[in-house]
């Protein structure tokens, strides 16, 4: 009963969102609703209007045909028509041949389950292996029967494609801007978390985080394709006004070695945690500069993620200046007077000297974010 309880909060808590502001909820309610009205249309031209004997697959295929981007509308309708011509086919031939419902699915359904697992058809394969029970089932063999049964299709099929395509049709910009808002997130709250505490169990933490961007680095990488293909056969930038471009791929480049330099810094201090590893820990001043350093690169980390997010106005480039350069002067400070450290501690210092080194300088380098300036 809990877990009932929180499904149907959960629900509702979706439910109002769509309704109170833009988001993944809000998109899809309207492909939901997008999928429903396509159906509707397909019967009511086919079933009501034409009066089809096989109405049925018109909506059938209109309302699967809603996807999440019109290139892929366009490709399942051509894998459907495809599916459905040849398990219509099949079961023709198999009854023509065996004369027996039973023997005919016999015959009929392997090749065509064969056909539906190919990979070149994805999730639309299982509509071989259907239509072949279907057409067994009803007897719909003759050839009047299947040329309708491929009509209808292709009329649910063309008003699925064009409610997709012509009603909001659909643009994965967002997706995009949340998977680089979420990078500039967890990059701070590690480098906040990395300032706050040094310990061996805290350098295990870290390495889980570091694990979790990566996770997100990935989940970008999957947006990016999803935009891609969302601009594929879409006229939605000629017919919306204030149609934006996703931010600049350059963006993925910079968090990837943003990553690569966050995780040089957490494997550095989980050598020198690790007593097994032989490397001395930092004097405790030189860690007090290192949380200073970590602390101002996070807050570089938030306006970045201000500057373009989705819930914050444009921020002030002057607290990113800033930011970098408290960051400066507290790599300044670490860097300084090496000679007199103790011999064992140089190295590790040392290390982390130029792990932060190398952050500031992609922070404001020509490969830093891009549009900082403009």
């Amino acid at each position: 009963m809990r877990r009932l309880g929180w499904e149907v909060a959960a629900t509702a808590d979706s439910l109002r969102r769509a309704f109170t502001s833009a988001g993944r909820e809000r998109d899809a309610c309207v492909q939901a609703l997008k999928a429903a009205g396509a159906a509707v249309a397909a019967w009511a031209v086919v079933g009501a209007w034409w009066d089809a004997p096989m109405a049925l697959m018109a909506p059938w295929t209109a309302v699967a045909l809603v996807q999440g981007t019109v290139y892929r509308s366009v490709r399942t309708g051509v894998q459907q028509l495809a599916l459905i011509a040849a398990g219509t086919f099949l079961a023709a031939g198999a009854a023509m041949i065996t004369g027996n419902v039973m023997a005919a699915m016999a015959l009929a359904l392997p090749p065509a389950a064969l056909l539906g697992i190919h990979n070149r058809f994805g999730d639309q394969g299982v509509y071989a292996p259907t239509t072949v029970i279907f057409a067994l089932a009803y007897g719909t063999l003759s050839g009047e029967d299947m040329a309708h049964r491929l009509a209808e299709t292709a009329v649910g099929a063309v008003i699925g494609i064009s409610v997709n395509a012509l009603l909001l049709p659909p643009v994965h910009l967002r997706g995009v801007e949340e998977a680089l808002s979420a990078m500039a997130r967890e990059h701070s709250s590690l480098l906040r978390m990395m300032a706050a505490g040094y310990a061996e169990e805290d350098a295990a933490r870290w390495r889980g985080r570091v694990a979790q961007i990566s996770a997100s680095l990935e989940r970008l990488r999957n947006a990016r394709i999803w935009n891609r293909e969302s601009y594929r056969f879409n006229p939605g930038q000629r017919m919306r006004r204030g149609f934006r471009d996703a931010p600049s791929i350059d963006h993925d480049a910079y968090w990837e070695r943003f990553l690569d330099r966050t995780s040089a810094i957490v494997d550095n201090l989980a050598a020198a945690a690790d007593e097994e590893r032989g490397l001395a820990q930092p004097p405790p001043a030189r860690l007090m500069l290192l949380a200073r350093l970590l602390g101002a690169v996070a807050d570089v980390c938030e306006w970045d993620r201000t500057r373009w997010g989705l819930h914050s106005d444009e921020a002030d480039l002057a607290r990113r200046d800033a930011a970098e350069d408290r960051a400066e002067q507290a790599l300044v400070r670490l860097k300084s007077g090496l000679a007199d450290e103790e011999p064992e501690t140089v190295v590790t210092v040392g290390a982390l000297s130029a792990s932060g080194q190398q952050l500031l300088r992609l922070l404001g380098g020509a490969s830093g974010p891009p549009g900082v300036r403009s």
